[in-house]
């Protein structure tokens, strides 16, 4: 009996963008399974026939088809179990926790009316904040296509800056006896550490006949302009962001990068794959053991997709594939027992780079957000079009550099 698909698979920042219900969820697991397990065969008989010196080119398109439908399935799998994390941690969305305010957003949107309920969240620079149900499903979205959030701490601030107090290890100790002399001791010192935000904007334009005419849910239409161009921008910034105007991104503290000597703990330590062009199995099983186990019951892997592809090939000293898929519903595949996170702005394989990422994301970087999303109707700019120009003020920063190390690839 076919299952019915009751919400639609797209194309999204990860590939295939799965917000299936979890029945499908099981069918897209059982799928993943059975393409590895199939993987693994073919896999096994090409290694055999290298050894043999022989290439079968119809055995290297099967693989290659293999290793392409495991990305999707595993892709799909993935942004559903965000989808999961989402809904467990904003809510589901159903209902509106202010509908007279929604009410009025809405009619805002489609005709510029004002009225005392919508100036319940007026600024006076002439911006209106957005329904709280509104802002939370945003909120959602963002967590389900930028895994970044999903991984980070997440800090609200009301203000445009957070500062913290890192302790610098500096508290000395003695033993003594019964009656013997007290000397003070030495006390740590605290450094702090500021994260700054930037800010994001979107502004997307719709006519005014069509605000007129159109039947559809302005809420739904204006969240899908803004969210994918909001992730994808988080996104990069989180990793490679250089603080200007935007988040400060968590590749710019590892070792011999931009901000390597700016976090009061110092750099994000790499641990070199032992090869100049490639990562092996024992590079991955280096970078495990460096991180100290304080961190390590909740670290997993960050890579992008084409890295992961390279690595689904490797295996132990017993023949075992290191990765393997996810099995149940709301886990990820894992690599050496751990979870794997694909996050698509990360380096590629290759001479010099830092394609691996293993830690714990939660106490290792921080997501700053300002309160709130902020719309603001513009139909005068760029007649006859009406512009919804939509900021988001976030940052991100390096936490504590010591729950994470990085592989890069050199001897």
């Amino acid at each position: 009996m076919k299952t019915k698909q009751t919400m639609p698979l797209r194309r999204g920042l990860m590939g295939v963008y799965a917000t299936a219900p979890e029945a499908d969820v099981h069918k897209l697991i059982k799928e993943l399974n059975s393409a590895f397990n199939e993987f693994k065969i073919e896999n096994n008989k090409r290694e055999e026939n290298i050894k043999k010196g022989v290439i079968d080119a119809l055995q290297e398109t099967t693989i290659k088809n293999l290793e392409s439908r495991i990305t999707e399935l595993q892709a799909a799998v993935d942004q559903a179990n965000q989808a999961m994390v989402g809904m467990r941690l904003v809510g589901d969305g159903e209902g509106k926790v202010d509908a007279e305010y929604s009410a009025a957003f809405n009619a805002n949107l489609r005709s510029g009316e004002i009225n005392a309920a919508l100036n319940k969240g007026a600024a006076e620079d002439g911006g209106y904040l957005v329904p709280t149900e509104w802002d939370r499903t945003l909120e959602k979205r963002l967590l389900i296509l930028s895994p970044m959030r999903s991984l980070a701490k997440v800090q609200t601030t009301s203000k445009p800056s957070f500062t913290r107090l890192f302790t610098e290890h500096g508290m000395s100790s003695g033993w003594v006896g019964e009656t013997d002399a007290r000397p003070e001791t030495t006390t740590g010192k605290f450094k702090p550490f500021t994260y700054n935000t930037g800010e994001i904007y979107v502004n997307p334009s719709a006519t005014q006949q069509m605000l007129d005419d159109s039947e559809i849910n302005l809420e739904s239409w204006l969240l899908g302009e803004i969210d994918n161009e909001i992730a994808l921008q988080e996104g990069k910034a989180f990793l490679t962001g250089d603080g200007v105007n935007k988040p400060t991104g968590l590749l710019t503290y590892i070792e011999g990068n931009a901000n390597a000597s700016k976090h009061p703990y110092g750099a994000i330590k790499v641990v070199k794959s032992g090869n100049a062009n490639e990562i092996t199995a024992d590079a991955l099983i280096d970078l495990v053991y460096a991180l100290p186990a304080t961190y390590a019951s909740n670290a997993g892997f960050v890579m992008n997709r084409n890295t992961l592809a390279t690595l689904r090939k490797l295996k132990d000293g017993q023949g075992n594939y290191l990765w393997q898929p996810s099995l149940v519903a709301g886990q990820p595949s894992t690599l050496l027992g751990y979870k794997v996170t694909e996050l698509v702005d990360m380096p590629d394989v290759a001479a010099n780079t830092t394609p691996v990422l293993f830690g714990d994301l939660a106490q290792g970087y921080m997501v700053l957000d300002r309160v709130g999303v902020r719309v603001l109707r513009d139909p005068y700019t760029n007649k006859p079009f009406v512009s919804f120009y939509t900021t988001k003020r976030v940052g991100g920063g390096l936490l504590n550099p010591d729950t994470m190390k990085v592989l890069k690839v050199a001897t």
